[in-house]
């Protein structure tokens, strides 16, 4: 649902309830049909499992947002509880605590489930992708949402985007990574198809949750991890056993953070408080950016006052790694129609988004973001 039709559909009652000391105007769904107003629904309760440790406030933070914008416009009759990685479930069993009504919602990035479905991952974001503008414009304009929650229905999942980093970073190194040679025999915590990307460049790769990434690091299980940007890495202490700090995360160029509910549930919540949901996502998408964006730049001058030595990777690292995705997705594409029909749609959508923002954009960009004496 659109934000403006939750306005105009839900919102004159909930005001107007609210000026009178009681809910008492009537929703209106999207057929125009009278909905009961928002006093007369039964107390609900749901627990959201997330993917990521409490302490990551911008990225778990969004979490809040939503339970919070929902309880407000409940006024306290739909209260969703947060808990952050590891105290209901570890970060990366979110989707089998929401397919198994162990919890009726959850936060997460969907690539750490390509191992379920390889599909998922363009939920999230895949290498060589869309940026943070293009992976909402896909989802929710060009059919992308449609298409994901065909794949997500198998699992008993209905999705909605909560969020976007914004294009990451490439992650800490121990060592300096000069060509793609240099690629070879790297142990790397990195996820999804990004990890798959690694792989086929002759890394090692590990899936790790965020609050297992330092130590590993620091005892040298891996050489090197991604993770967000410097906000969160900063956070995270990463710079502290690791001070070459690579650029750009070419496997997240714009990652869309999903809340993941179970279906059954969804199914029994009332009308209007599924309207409250959508527009409480809809909200954190916003809210997730525009604190990234706010956060990072003071995040990034303080971890140069650390020693940190930030880099970008040669092209020649980005060549190979551009080329082993593009034959990865082919290669995928060649063995899963459902896969095809996903990647097919999404290639078509990614060649127009790019041919545009290689216009205005990228000249914009190209001549206002470049450094500074």
């Amino acid at each position: 649902m659109r934000r403006r039709e939750f306005i105009r559909n839900v919102m004159p009652g909930v005001v107007a309830a609210g000026t009178a000391g009681a809910l008492s105007a009537c929703a209106q769904d999207k057929s125009g049909e009278g909905a009961p107003s928002v006093q007369t629904q039964k107390n609900i309760q749901w627990r959201l499992a997330s993917s990521f440790p409490r302490g990551l406030d911008t990225i778990f933070g969004v979490c809040e947002v939503i339970a919070n914008r929902v309880k407000e416009l409940s006024e306290g009759r739909f209260v969703i509880h947060v808990y952050p990685a590891g105290e209901i479930v570890p970060g990366l069993q979110v989707m089998d605590a929401v397919q198994q009504g162990t919890v009726q919602i959850a936060q997460t990035a969907s690539y750490y489930f390509t191992g379920k479905n390889p599909a998922l991952a363009f939920d999230c974001c895949v290498p060589f992708g869309l940026t943070s503008r293009q992976q909402a414009a896909w989802l929710t304009e060009a059919g992308g949402l449609d298409l994901m929650r065909d794949l997500f229905a198998d699992f008993g999942i209905r999705n909605y985007p909560c969020g976007n980093t914004g294009a990451q970073m490439g992650g800490w190194f121990k060592r300096d990574i000069d060509s793609a040679a240099d690629l070879k025999g790297l142990k790397m915590r990195i996820p999804g198809l990004g990890g798959e990307v690694m792989s086929r460049l002759g890394a090692t790769v590990q899936v790790l949750a965020g609050g297992d990434i330092y130590p590993a690091l620091e005892r040298g299980a891996i050489d090197a991890t991604e993770w967000v940007g410097p906000y969160d890495d900063e956070k995270l202490g990463f710079y502290k056993v690791a001070k070459k700090y690579y650029y750009p995360g070419w496997w997240e160029p714009g990652p869309s953070l999903s809340i993941y509910i179970n279906l059954k549930a969804w199914d029994e919540l009332p009308r209007v408080y599924q309207q409250m949901l959508e527009a409480a996502a809809q909200d954190s998408v916003v809210t997730m950016q525009a604190r990234y964006d706010a956060k990072n730049p003071a995040a990034l001058a303080r971890l140069l006052g650390h020693g940190v030595e930030v880099k970008r990777f040669h092209d020649d690292i980005l060549e190979a790694a551009e080329k082993a995705a593009m034959e990865m997705y082919a290669d995928q594409a060649g063995k899963d129609p459902a896969y095809k029909r996903v990647y097919d749609q999404w290639l078509a959508f990614r060649r127009e988004a790019f041919d545009w923002f290689a216009t205005a954009e990228n000249a914009y960009a190209s001549y206002a973001f470049a450094p500074t004496d």
